[in-house]
């Protein structure tokens, strides 16, 4: 299983989608989830929409590049109809390395017709992923509860998914009980999931083999 850091290794909630949560991230050989933007016809990193303080995409990408070449990169994408922006940017990006999620529908299929890899969405809300057959792979979400099933992310990857979970504590909850499914399943060993955390350093120590 792959660790992904929320809007990177931050110490404080200050440090989210910032070049030391990043660089932190990296530097322990961790993937990052972070959010892109466009704004004035760049794309940036942030998650509400950008005032005085943000960091470029290609920016980020640099850094990518230099220290965290080879780590999984999960980017939500905040803004409808950047596609040609980001398809440009990531053109010399090994596709296996990243994914796109989190798209409108009517954009999403942008990103399908451009064979750029996407994740579908499935939560209690979205019990049937959108476009599913051409998804490179399946974010999973619980927005209230934990409703899936050690079956339900077993069935996506027998079906040649990527699985991402997004931990519980994302949405202000206790993460032990799907942490210890995790552990008591043999899930964690599974190579083609990954765990959107706030508790990098603690996923570290809980599921390094």
């Amino acid at each position: 299983m792959r660790i992904l850091c929320h809007r990177g290794w931050w110490n404080n909630r200050g440090e989210e989608n910032t070049r030391a949560a990043f660089h932190r991230a990296f530097e322990n050989g961790m993937g990052v989830e972070t959010d892109i933007r466009d704004r004035l016809g760049e794309l940036v990193i942030s998650h509400d929409p950008p005032m005085d303080h943000f960091l470029p995409f290609d920016e980020f990408l640099s850094i990518y590049r230099s220290i965290g070449n080879g780590c999984p990169l999960a980017l939500n994408i905040k803004s409808d109809g950047i596609y040609t922006l980001l398809s440009q940017q990531l053109s010399d990006m090994d596709p296996s390395c990243y994914f796109v999620f989190d798209m409108s529908i009517p954009d999403t299929l942008s990103y399908y017709d451009g064979k750029e890899p996407y994740f579908t969405r499935q939560s209690e809300y979205e019990p049937a992923p959108a476009l599913y057959e051409h998804a490179a792979g399946v974010w999973i979400d619980c927005f209230e509860r934990e409703w899936y099933t050690e079956e339900t992310v077993r069935a996506h990857l027998a079906s040649g998914k990527r699985v991402c979970l997004v931990s519980p504590e994302l949405h202000r909850r206790s993460h032990i009980t799907l942490w210890d499914l995790l552990l008591t399943s043999g899930l964690f060993a599974e190579s083609e999931l990954y765990l959107c955390t706030d508790l990098p350093d603690e996923a570290q120590t809980i599921f390094t083999c």
